[in-house]
């Protein structure tokens, strides 16, 4: 199972990768330690900064079982018992969700200065499909969407996400799956706003293009219907396929490594927590600030 990965992990390495989360973290808590306020922290068994680094790691190595992970934090990075037991451990991370949320914000500012973005979505299914009937988890919340790309239909979530040219992950939206791309664009668009993007034909729509281009002075290009009168010429097609490859190779990294469709989470705030663990752990990677 790949949940037992770990057992041939390089220890000097993931060392190594702890270390670095810990500076980088430590040094981003302090500029927002004010906003961070809880009673009795002067009794705290972990300080924040080791509690993030921990999360964050196991979100870097690819851990979608916060019990698996908690269990290889304590037999492999404090063997000495200093480490908080699990259903505290879980609680301080959700308390910590706007701090992840702030820093992979800040992150994401250093994508203003790449070339362009380009927006797509990616189901975050919740379940197998022959239980989309019956499944109780975030009834009411996620709902029944159709995967173009799979040809099938899932129950769960949906991620809008913005990506630039070089992979750096931007502006997000989650929205239940049955959620049009087009909806979500805006909002995604404009969490930090790009000049240059580019999507796919789901975000064909006049409207949205001269809204992003009059309020946010935002270009947005899309593909070309096949049976559009006048559209443009097949080179003008392929060069925009070759802009958006990149988020496509966004996404198999997102689940492949990340596991990114596999988040366990019951709850909306640890649903959050862990996708805001993900992307900012992959952001880290993305921009040299931590080896993978």
């Amino acid at each position: 199972m790949q949940e037992h990965f770990h057992f041939t992990t390089d220890p000097a390495k993931l060392q190594k990768q702890y270390a670095a989360i810990f500076c980088f973290v430590s040094a981003q808590l302090s500029l927002i330690q004010m906003d961070l306020h809880r009673r009795n922290r002067h009794l705290v068994k972990q300080e924040d900064e080791v509690v993030m680094a921990v999360h964050l790691l196991g979100k870097l190595l690819g851990f979608s079982s916060e019990r698996a992970w908690h269990r290889f934090v304590t037999g492999n990075l404090f063997t000495n018992g200093s480490f908080l037991e699990r259903s505290r451990y879980n609680r301080r991370c959700r308390a910590l969700g706007f701090a992840i949320k702030w820093i992979r914000h800040e992150l994401a500012k250093r994508g203003q200065h790449h070339a362009y973005a380009v927006v797509d979505s990616l189901p975050l299914p919740l379940c197998h499909p022959a239980r989309m009937q019956r499944v109780k988890r975030f009834r009411g919340i996620a709902d029944m969407g159709y995967c173009a790309s799979k040809k099938q239909w899932y129950y769960g979530f949906k991620l809008h996400l913005q990506v630039t040219n070089q992979g750096l992950a931007m502006g997000y939206v989650v929205t239940e799956a049955s959620c049009h791309d087009v909806k979500a664009a805006e909002t995604v668009m404009t969490q930090i706003p790009h000049p240059y993007n580019f999507g796919d034909k789901g975000y064909i729509s006049r409207a949205l293009r001269e809204k992003l281009y009059e309020e946010h002075q935002a270009a947005f290009w899309t593909p070309s219907r096949h049976h559009q009168k006048h559209g443009p010429s097949k080179a003008w097609e392929e060069w925009i396929r070759k802009k958006r490859k990149v988020i496509e190779t966004v996404f198999s990294i997102l689940v492949d490594q990340y596991r990114i469709t596999d988040i366990r989470a019951n709850s909306i705030a640890g649903f959050e927590v862990a996708l805001d663990g993900i992307l900012l752990a992959y952001s880290l990677v993305t921009l040299g600030l931590v080896e993978r």
